[in-house]
């Protein structure tokens, strides 16, 4: 396991549980946003709310890097489905992250790739995969493991779900795992991107239930980290 591990999640329905289970916290604000450091279980860590979107999660990352140098960076939260294999409340961990709304292909490339790296798909940490997995096994919580799509945009639309599962082969959808993926794979940093599914990000996905939903999901995630690090 990492000697510093950074836990970054965009709401703080998200995020808010897992802040609290730092011990001896120590908190500073940078940027606008407030970093929590201390210890969950034995692990060292330091949590933060980013915010909604690529540039938020982007920034954060950033500064855990240069400001707490984390060894890795895990994503948690809530996502849309968009495969059969991962249902409501079930989580999707990422094998690899794409931005689906990255697209220079009028010059010629394949959407989604990331000009300057020339990547389309950013590998996750098989380790820390493996040890979120042995931890959901461990809770009895269904996942299944896959690429995990963000882009600046909630997806409710069935046309734009599909297309996204059938271009990059996505289980989910979201808006931040990708760009801490980005920032974390130039800075030669470890990460992992695990997400409760809330939605089917289909034309229901804005519906009244979401609220409800969401804030079921994202204690799928607290219940892991927790399992995670209590050893």
């Amino acid at each position: 396991m990492a000697k510093m591990i950074g836990i970054l999640g965009a709401m703080s329905v998200e995020i808010d549980a897992v802040k609290h289970m730092v011990s001896a916290p120590e908190c500073k604000h940078i940027g606008g946003v407030e970093f929590v450091k201390g210890r969950i279980g034995t692990q060292e860590v330091v949590v933060a709310q980013c915010g909604i979107g690529k540039v938020f999660a982007g920034i954060a990352a950033q500064t855990m890097i240069l400001c707490y140098g984390v060894d890795a960076v895990i994503n948690v939260g809530v996502a849309g489905t968009l495969s059969e294999k991962v249902g409501l409340l079930e989580l999707a961990i990422a094998t690899e992250v794409v931005q689906h709304d990255m697209d220079t292909s009028a010059l010629g490339d394949p959407v989604g790739m990331i000009s300057g790296i020339n990547k389309v798909k950013l590998p996750a940490s098989e380790a820390l995969c493996e040890k979120i997995a042995e931890a959901a096994k461990e809770l009895g919580i269904p996942y299944a493991c896959g690429v995990i799509a963000s882009g600046d945009r909630f997806i409710a639309d069935r046309a734009k779900k599909e297309w996204i599962r059938d271009t990059f082969d996505a289980i989910a959808c979201e808006m931040e795992g990708a760009a801490i993926g980005q920032v974390c794979y130039v800075g030669g940093v470890d990460f992992a991107i695990l997400r409760a599914i809330s939605d089917n990000a289909d034309d229901a996905a804005g519906s009244m239930d979401y609220p409800t939903l969401c804030e079921r999901a994202a204690k799928q995630t607290q219940r892991l980290i927790a399992a995670m690090f209590a050893k």
